[in-house]
């Protein structure tokens, strides 16, 4: 799976306006680069908060316009995961609000063999995607040393299958001089 920006751009975004795991899975999953998303998280506040919560997703993804649809917290086919890591924050009585700070999205890609995980974190590997059993079983552990009160558990929140883009398709258009209501496409 090619994903439409590097590694470097995902740096360069990141440090000129705090492009995280939010902007990162929306853009590799919507085939758009982190130029492209930044004006579109913008309008939704993230600038101003450097976080992407379940309503300025649910706001951006409006905004791009591509049919989506919530499907609770299940691996979509094709689309975005928001994950919930398991910690202290998470415990029975903690307000909601303080388990935001603790989460992360990723997209999400479910083939005929393998499930594809999108991940920000996973972009020095040339795409951003692994295998989710590579996630779960790297990637994730290394994310969680960020956390050190964390207990090594999560669990879905939040999914959104997106319907995929259309392959382009390849147009050819024959005209004949000489007679404009003439013409072959295929």
């Amino acid at each position: 799976m090619l994903t439409p920006f590097t590694k470097e751009d995902a740096e360069r975004a990141f440090d000129e306006w705090g492009a995280n795991c939010g902007p990162g899975a929306v853009a590799a999953i919507m085939g758009m680069s982190l130029d492209d998303v930044r004006p579109i998280m913008a309008a939704e506040g993230f600038e101003a908060k450097h976080y992407t919560n379940p309503s300025m997703m649910n706001a951006v993804l409006r905004r791009i316009g591509r049919p989506w649809r919530k499907v609770g917290a299940v691996w979509p086919s094709y689309g975005l995961v928001r994950v919930q890591w398991e910690g202290p924050w998470t415990a029975p009585g903690v307000p909601m609000r303080a388990r935001y700070r603790f989460t992360h999205w990723v997209g999400c890609e479910i083939g005929h063999t393998s499930t594809g995980i999108f991940d920000i974190n996973c972009m020095n590997n040339g795409t951003g995607w692994c295998s989710l059993s590579d996630w779960t079983e790297t990637v994730v552990p290394y994310i969680l040393q960020q956390y050190p009160r964390a207990s090594g558990k999560w669990h879905v929140t939040h999914a959104i299958q997106i319907e995929k883009s259309p392959a382009k398709i390849a147009r050819t258009v024959l005209s004949f001089p000489g007679d404009p209501d003439l013409e072959l496409t295929y």
